[in-house]
């Protein structure tokens, strides 16, 4: 068989292919709500006055609670919305392969709500310009979804800020800091502290508390038989070939 004048081959493509099933309802939904809400504010609504996040709504006692997950389906503009969709396209469709839709939707809807939730206590004891601010946007989600990726895929490498070939691990890393960073400083209207929120519960859901408690127990019960099955056999090391006494079970 000849053999193939260059002894090695690599390519460089964008993106992880096509879109996921869940991720297709996600971004046919936030256009679409994006849509609707570019038309209501031509007629005087504000969509976001109702359903965007603020804690000082949320909170007691007017205890709008929806805004904790309304608010991941709005976006500022189309920019807001076209680089959130675009970073939900790369990271979230290799997760929902390696998970499965099931799982995927709830590490999704629980880092986008628990993000929105920890921003809210957040505003509520520390001195930041947070508790009167409307935060729309799926980035908490996303942020998730970016360190579950990292995780997952520690040694990929990618294109951060569309400049630097770092592996992802890194990336993540770089990206919390500066979230970290801007949140104690003038954001620009970015909400900082939402971000790194969606970090910090996608980290306590793969790293502490299961999203699959279910399954979790299931695993845990089949360790324990496992490890107890074990005890009923005595394992020893085999000798040499003429050692006639020894056995190995």
């Amino acid at each position: 068989m000849p053999r193939s004048p260059l002894p090695y081959r690599s390519s460089i493509s964008f993106g992880p292919g096509p879109l996921s099933p869940a991720l297709k309802v996600l971004v046919i939904a936030n256009v679409a709500i994006f849509l609707l809400t570019e038309v209501a504010g031509g007629l005087g609504y504000n969509a976001q006055w109702d359903f965007g996040l603020r804690p000082s709504e949320v909170w007691w006692p007017n205890l709008h609670v929806w805004q904790l997950a309304t608010y991941m389906f709005l976006h500022g503009d189309v920019i807001h919305l076209l680089f959130n969709m675009l970073a939900l396209w790369m990271f979230g469709t290799e997760l929902e392969r390696t998970w499965g839709t099931r799982y995927f939707v709830k590490y999704y809807a629980l880092t986008g709500v628990g993000a929105g939730l920890l921003t809210v206590l957040i505003a509520l004891v520390l001195p930041l310009d947070l508790w009167s601010r409307t935060i729309v946007g799926a980035s908490g989600a996303i942020f998730g979804l970016l360190l579950a990726y990292a995780l997952y895929f520690p040694h990929r490498r990618i294109l951060m800020f569309f400049v630097f070939d770092v592996p992802v691990r890194y990336a993540v890393m770089i990206i919390g800091a500066l979230a970290l960073y801007s949140s104690f400083g003038d954001s620009g209207g970015v909400a900082n502290i939402t971000h790194l929120g969606g970090i910090v519960v996608g980290y306590l859901l793969l790293r502490g508390a299961r999203i699959d408690p279910v399954g979790e127990l299931k695993y845990r019960y089949l360790r324990w038989k496992m490890g107890r099955g074990r005890k009923k056999f005595d394992v020893y090391p085999g000798g040499r070939s003429d050692d006639w006494n020894r056995r190995v079970h």
